[in-house]
């Protein structure tokens, strides 16, 4: 009797179908799929406006610097006193540098004596005629007073001991010739002889008289070699070259017995 006072004070419950709780379970699946959509949606929004955020510093700081360079170039470059100098000395300095050596390459010419190619070489002869006379067994003759045009351009002693020796004297003319005195003790005459070697065998061409003297003139006209000749007692003098009989002449009047010198004393003709 009271069980059932119990029971029917007990509600009753009815048990739930499965396939309302199916139902609640899916729904409860596409609720957390959208709720991560709608975050992962989120996160990319404000990744985006980071994005566009950095994007637009940097466009900003890139404009910045773009109308910092360009004021720049329109305006003066201020630089240091030391690039300054660096920049102003080196073309200018490296041209001073060059006007200097070219100055002073030129005074160095300017200064410096040129050779002159058309220079006549000169001899002195002085040394060969005392030497020839304090060996000669013959009294010498040598030019004296000669004009200053008269050039000695050689001097030439030849012998050898105990036997004949000769002296050569060479002169560049006024008359831009050639004129040389050869002088020696060898015998005279002859195809081989002194006179024959030293006028080219040339031939009897007259006589001439020099300053009260007569000299032989021969002629060798395919050599252009004219000769006066004289013999002497010991000794025979030959004038000869290309010059002309005058001023072959004028060579052989300006020779002058040459004394024997004293001891401690040395004469030569001026």
């Amino acid at each position: 009797m009271s069980e059932s006072r119990d029971a029917a004070r007990t509600p009753v419950s009815e048990a739930e179908p499965p396939e309302a709780s199916e139902t609640r379970n899916r729904e409860a699946s596409r609720a957390e799929e959208a709720s991560a959509e709608r975050s992962s949606e989120a996160s990319n929004e404000r990744s985006s406006e980071m994005s566009a955020g950095r994007s637009s510093e940097a466009s900003g700081a890139g404009g910045a610097e773009a109308a910092a360079g360009g004021s720049a170039g329109e305006g003066p470059i201020v630089v240091s006193p030391s690039v300054y100098r660096r920049l102003t000395s080196g073309v200018p300095g490296f041209a001073m540098a060059m006007l200097s050596c070219l100055v002073v390459v030129g005074f160095v010419l300017l200064v410096t004596p040129r050779r002159n190619p058309n220079a006549i070489p000169q001899a002195d002869y002085h040394g060969d005629l005392n030497g020839l006379v304090a060996i000669a067994p013959f009294t010498v003759q040598a030019p004296q007073g000669l004009d200053p045009k008269w050039y000695p351009t050689s001097s030439r002693l030849s012998g050898r001991a105990n036997g004949p020796i000769g002296w050569h004297l060479g002169y560049y003319t006024p008359g831009k010739q050639y004129a040389a005195l050869e002088e020696s003790n060898e015998r005279p005459d002859g195809s081989d002889g002194f006179v024959a070697r030293m006028t080219s065998q040339g031939k009897p061409d007259g006589s001439l008289q020099v300053s009260g003297a007569a000299w032989d003139k021969t002629l060798r006209k395919d050599k252009n070699q004219r000769s006066l000749v004289r013999r002497l007692p010991g000794v025979t003098l030959v004038v000869t070259g290309t010059a002309s009989y005058e001023e072959l002449a004028t060579l052989a009047g300006s020779l002058r017995p040459q004394p024997k010198a004293s001891p401690g004393k040395s004469e030569t003709p001026r």
